[in-house]
C-alpha cells in the first residue's frame, strides 16, 4: 500500500516539496492581473495583449494537463517535478526580463504560455507524489494541506502581486525563482520514489486533446471580447467540443492511450470530477469579481482590495483542513456534499448584502463562502485520484485537472458575460435617469462595463455613487449565479455519490488497482 515503508519526517518533507513546487503554479494565476496596468503602461502593450499575457498561461496549462499527468507516469514523477519547476522558474525570469519596445507583446505572451507549460507538467507528478507517500487512511489529513494551502496561495496571489507592484511589475515573476531553488533543495533531501510504468506516447491523442481542449477554452475566453453573438465565438467552442469528441473516440482504441477513458467507468470518479468542474465555475471567478467589487463600489486601492480575499482565505484554509480529517474517517460524501452546501449558503447570503456597500456587513458570508469551497474542492479531488489504479495517479490528475480549468473558464466567460449586462444595463438606466440621451447612456455604459480590476484604486468621493451601486448590483447577480452553481454541484454529489470510507479489499493489497469503498465491491 502508498505510504507504507516510508518515515513520517520523509513523508512531510516530501509534502512540503511538493507543496513548495506547484506554489508558484497557483500564485501565478492571479498575480499578474493586479500587476497588469504597470505592465501595460511600462511596456505599452495593447489591450488585448495585456488579455494575452493572462489567458495564455490558463491556456496551454489547461491544454496540456493531460499530457504533463500522461508523461509523469511513464518517465517518473519525481523527473517531472524537477523538469517543471526549472521550466516554470526559467520562463519566469524571461518574463521578468521582457524588454521594452516591439519585442515586448510577444515576449511576454510567449513566455507565459511556456510558464502554464512547466505547471502542466509539474502539477499531476506532484500530486501523485503526495498520493504514493500516504497510505490510503492518511491521504485526507495530508492531501487537505496540500490543496488548503494550494488554494489560498490563489487568493494570496493578489495581495502579493499588489505589495511587490509598489516596487517593480518584474517581481511579481522573480519571485518565484526562490520558490522554485526551495522546491528543489526539498526534492533532492527528500528523494521521493514512486513506480511509473515506461510506454510509448500517443501523439494522436495528443494533438487532439490539445486542440480541443485549446480552441473550446480559448472560445470562453474570447466571449467577453467578441459576444455570444459571435459566430466566432462558437465555432471555437463547437469545433474544439467535436474534437474532443474524437479524442474519446479514438483512446477507446488506442492501445496505450494518452488519457484512458475507461477510468470514467468508475461512478465515483465521474461524479467527482463532475462536482469538481462545476464548482470551480463559482471558486476561480470569486477572486476576479471580489476584487473589482472592492476596488469600484468601494473605492479601495488595488493593494487593498485584494486583503478582502484574505477572508474567503480564512475560512477555506480552516475547513479544508477538518474536510481531510472528514474524508480519513467517514469517507467523501459527507464533507463534500456540505461543503457545497455551505459555499451555496455563502454565496447566497452575500449576495443579499453586497448592494449595502458595507465590508463589515459581508465578511463573514465570505468567510462562510469560502469554507464551504474548502471543505469539498480537495476532498473531492482526493477522493477521485484514489479511485484509479497507483500506476495511473498522474493521468488521473491530468484528467481532474483538465476537467478544473474547464470549469472555471466556463464560468469566468459566462459569470463574466452576466456582470457587464447587468452593470451596463443600470448604468444606463442611472445616465438616463439623469437626463441623458439613451443612445449616449448605452455608449458611456458600455465603456464602464468593460471596467477591470485596475481600474478602480481611488476613494469613493472619486467614484460617482451610481457607478459603485451599479457595479454592487452586477456583483450580487455574479454571486446568485455562484449559489446556482454550488447548488448544482451539491445536488450531483447528493445523488451521485455513495457513504463510506474507502478501503482496499483484501485481495487487492499488493496489486495495482483502486481502493474502493464497502458498497462499491460488487461494480
Amino acid at each position: 500500500m502508498s505510504g507504507t515503508g516510508t518515515s513520517s519526517s520523509s513523508r512531510r518533507l516530501t509534502l512540503a516539496a511538493m507543496i513548495f513546487a506547484v506554489a508558484m503554479t497557483f500564485i501565478d494565476q492571479t498575480i499578474v492581473s493586479i500587476a497588469a496596468p504597470n505592465i501595460q503602461a511600462e511596456l505599452g502593450l495593447s489591450n488585448t495583449g495585456v488579455q494575452w499575457a493572462i489567458n495564455s498561461y490558463l491556456l496551454a496549462m489547461a491544454a496540456l494537463f493531460a499530457f504533463g499527468g500522461r508523461l509523469a507516469d511513464t518517465v517518473g514523477h519525481r523527473r517531472m517535478v524537477v523538469l517543471g519547476v526549472f521550466v516554470f522558474a526559467a520562463a519566469s525570469a524571461l518574463c521578468g526580463l521582457t524588454p521594452k519596445g516591439g519585442a515586448a507583446e510577444g515576449w511576454l505572451i510567449a513566455f507565459r504560455a511556456l510558464q502554464g507549460a512547466g505547471g502542466a507538467l509539474m502539477y499531476p507528478a506532484a500530486l501523485a507524489i503526495v498520493v504514493n507517500s500516504y497510505a490510503l487512511q492518511e491521504r485526507g489529513k495530508a492531501l487537505a494541506l496540500f490543496f488548503g494551502i494550494a488554494g489560498g496561495l490563489t487568493a494570496v496571489g493578489p495581495i502579493l502581486g499588489g505589495w511587490l507592484t509598489q516596487w517593480t511589475w518584474r517581481a511579481i515573476f522573480w519571485v518565484n525563482i526562490p520558490v522554485a531553488v526551495v522546491a528543489l533543495v526539498l526534492i533532492a533531501t527528500a528523494r521521493p520514489h514512486t513506480p511509473n510504468r515506461p510506454a510509448p506516447m500517443d501523439y494522436r491523442g495528443l494533438a487532439l486533446i490539445v486542440a480541443g481542449v485549446g480552441l473550446s477554452i480559448f472560445g470562453f475566453q474570447q466571449s467577453y471580447l467578441w459576444g455570444w453573438h459571435s459566430a466566432a465565438t462558437w465555432l471555437c467552442i463547437v469545433v474544439g467540443l467535436l474534437l474532443l469528441v474524437v479524442f474519446v473516440l479514438v483512446e477507446r482504441r488506442t492501445t496505450h492511450p494518452l488519457l484512458d477513458v475507461g477510468l470514467f467507468r468508475d461512478r465515483a470518479f465521474t461524479v467527482q470530477n463532475i462536482v469538481l468542474g462545476v464548482a470551480m465555475a463559482a471558486f476561480v471567478p470569486v477572486f476576479f469579481f471580489t476584487s473589482v467589487y472592492a476596488e469600484v463600489a468601494l473605492g479601495k486601492k488595488a493593494s487593498e482590495a485584494s486583503l478582502d480575499l484574505l477572508y474567503f482565505f480564512l475560512g477555506f484554509v480552516v475547513a479544508a483542513q477538518i474536510g481531510g480529517r472528514m474524508l480519513d474517517r467517514i469517507g467523501a460524501k459527507r464533507p463534500v456534499v456540505l461543503g457545497c452546501a455551505l459555499a451555496c449558503a455563502g454565496f447566497f447570503l452575500w449576495a443579499g448584502r453586497v448592494t449595502e456597500l458595507s465590508e463589515s456587513r459581508i465578511v463573514w458570508c465570505i468567510v462562510l463562502a469560502g469554507a464551504g469551497m474548502g471543505l469539498m474542492l480537495g476532498q473531492s479531488n482526493t477522493d477521485a485520484v484514489n479511485r484509479v489504479p497507483q500506476l495511473s495517479y498522474g493521468e488521473a490528475t491530468g484528467a481532474t485537472q483538465t476537467v478544473r480549468n474547464y470549469g472555471s473558464s466556463l464560468g469566468l466567460a459566462v459569470l463574466g458575460t452576466i456582470f457587464a449586462s447587468v452593470l451596463q444595463s443600470r448604468i444606463t438606466q442611472s445616465l438616463t435617469a439623469r437626463g441623458m440621451d439613451h443612445a449616449a447612456a448605452s455608449r458611456e455604459a458600455r465603456s464602464i462595463s468593460q471596467l477591470s480590476s485596475g481600474q478602480g484604486g481611488g476613494s469613493t468621493g472619486t467614484i460617482p455613487h451610481f457607478v459603485r451601486l451599479g457595479v454592487a448590483e452586477a456583483t450580487r447577480s455574479v454571486l446568485l449565479g455562484m449559489g446556482v452553481i454550488m447548488a448544482l454541484a451539491l445536488v450531483v454529489a447528493l445523488l451521485g455519490l455513495r457513504r463510506g470510507v474507502q478501503r482496499e479489499l483484501p485481495e487487492e493489497k499488493g496489486e495495482l488497482r483502486a481502493p474502493r469503498t464497502p458498497e462499491e465491491g460488487e461494480r
